[in-house]
């Protein structure tokens, strides 16, 4: 008979036969799905109490005796690279254990998964397992992205994961922003900021690493991991890189980035380069170099990252109790999120867990915005621009490595473009932060465009609406100086809340007390009801 300890490892993976009857009932919880043969109630596998781990023993060491005891059989998964949009069954595939970056034709490419083997469980199965691991601290899925492991890198051994359990991040119901400023009752705020190192860019990066590690432990070469950063990809490649004591090198734009952004990489023990160019002269300098050294690219053009990112989507529909949301707002940069999202969204109505995708939004600043003057010429004759200087410095690039994937995932989902200048970005920026949270730029350019939609009637008073916040605002703090202090030129700084200068006197703080008081909050940007 199984141990009880064997049966909580085995309940977290796909068990290898199922059988199928008829749909389940729609009057039955979502908890319940057709499993095996033998549960008759056609429940989920049933979860044993977890024995506490020996002694001796670390988290990834318990996984692996486990993995023994069940005889380590490999997985009835895989995945590979194909040409972008060529489909599962292309001539052209490449083996994810090859180090190679665009197509034959030179395009890019995309992890194409066995969606055949991913059908033969019913979408009440992947969901029951999806919701099984979380919370857990079970080698790797206690993490947001190896929770979906079959979904990300399903042959990749759990030995050479590289994580900080990412993911999982709050969502965050933006109750009094969506009622005071937007009359909506059901707005939300995906946190991916809040992460191992502030931004969503550690979903991607532990695919990423974890696929490194595993070539070097193949022999291939590689000696090192580059990419070309506006901040947040360093901070995470150079983390996840320490993590497993591989080299990492970073090209960055001298004098573009925060301090707080450019101190991670060094902090980490990354080989830092600041150049003076901007981020497109950086990702150009890149390339050059990965294709004349052993050293692997990071940066987006690599389709791994997706693989990641997508786990957000997922994320959000699991928070939700898989009810789909109608909007979802995704800042925009190098372009490679917005298909993320489309992907691991697009993936669950594949699959069957959900019965449809949201509308995809992608915002854009509006000193950086080839996308949106893209989406505003019905799509002809896209053309790069030359990237202005933006508080949103994470999207401050004019020729975008994703642009053919973004064009897709929003031609798919019915998508929308939009921008935010500078004014309103900030403004957005600091009304979102008086309501309690504290975010960066780039959710002030996707506020921005949920603003616009709402103002414009788009989106509807009620519609279940989620805004992708894709960084800390710890990162950001020297943009919020300046804000509260009105020290941005040609800014009105409308919202600002900068200290008052009292003398240390009873009657005078007293004075001020009573006027602040009588005066009330201040009152800031409502839309008008539609």
């Amino acid at each position: 008979m199984a141990s009880a300890t064997s049966l909580f490892y085995s309940s977290l993976t796909p068990k290898p036969k199922l059988v199928y009857q008829n749909p389940v009932p729609k009057h039955r919880p979502s908890l319940f799905i057709v499993s095996s043969a033998t549960n008759d109630n056609n429940s989920a596998p049933p979860t044993a109490l977890k024995k506490r781990r020996l002694a001796e023993e670390n988290i990834r060491e318990e996984a692996r005796r486990h993995r023994l005891v069940d005889g380590g059989s490999p997985s009835e998964f895989s995945a590979k690279y194909v040409p972008f949009g060529a489909g599962q069954y292309s001539a052209e595939s490449y083996s994810l254990d090859e180090i190679v970056y665009r197509s034959n034709s030179g395009g890019l490419l995309d992890v194409q998964h066995d969606m055949d083997a991913l059908k033969r469980y019913d979408g009440a199965y992947w969901r029951s397992l999806f919701d099984s691991r979380v919370g857990k601290t079970t080698w790797p899925y206690g993490s947001g992205v190896w929770s979906k492991k079959e979904w990300v890198l399903p042959e990749i051994d759990p030995d050479d994961i590289v994580s900080a359990f990412e993911g999982n991040s709050n969502l965050f119901w933006a109750e009094r922003f969506g009622k005071e400023f937007l009359n909506m009752s059901d707005l939300w705020v995906k946190h991916c900021g809040i992460s191992h190192t502030g931004s969503f860019k550690d979903l991607g990066m532990t695919v990423l690493v974890s696929q490194v590690n595993r070539l070097r432990r193949l022999n291939r070469p590689v000696v090192g991991v580059g990419c070309a950063s506006t901040g947040d990809t360093s901070a995470a490649l150079s983390a996840y890189c320490a993590s497993a004591g591989i080299p990492s090198i970073v090209f960055l734009p001298a004098n573009k980035i925060s301090i707080a952004q450019l101190v991670q990489p060094i902090a980490n023990g990354a080989f830092v380069l600041s150049i003076d160019t901007d981020f497109d002269g950086c990702m150009k300098l890149i390339r050059e170099v990965t294709s004349e050294l052993p050293i692997y690219l990071a940066n987006s053009l690599n389709s791994l990252r997706i693989e990641g990112q997508k786990t957000a989507a997922i994320e959000i529909l699991q928070q939700f109790d898989w009810e789909v949301p109608d909007w979802v707002i995704v800042p925009g940069g190098n372009l490679g999120n917005i298909y993320a999202f489309y992907k691991g969204f697009k993936m669950c109505e594949e699959l069957g867990l959900v019965d449809r995708i949201p509308r995809l939004v992608c915002a854009q600043s509006a000193n950086a915005n080839p996308l949106y003057l893209y989406y505003k010429s019905g799509w002809k004759n896209f053309k790069p621009v030359t990237a202005n200087s933006t508080f949103a410095s994470a999207i401050q690039i004019g020729d975008p490595v994703s642009i053919e994937r973004a064009v897709y995932a929003l031609q798919n989902s019915d998508g929308i473009v939009e921008e935010a200048t500078e004014e309103e970005l900030m403004d957005a920026m600091a009304q979102a932060d008086s309501t309690g949270m504290f975010i960066c730029p780039h959710t002030g350019v996707a506020l921005t465009a949920l603003i616009k939609l709402r103002k414009s009637g788009v989106i509807g008073a009620s519609d279940k609406t989620v805004v992708v916040s894709t960084a800390h605002g710890l990162k950001f703090t020297q943009s919020k100086v300046d804000y509260h202090s009105k020290a941005i030129d040609g800014m009105q700084c409308r919202f600002a809340n900068p200290p008052v200068q009292v003398k240390d006197d009873f009657g005078a703080v007293m004075d001020l007390l009573q006027q602040y008081l009588k005066k009330g909050p201040k009152k800031t940007f409502q839309v008008k009801q539609i």
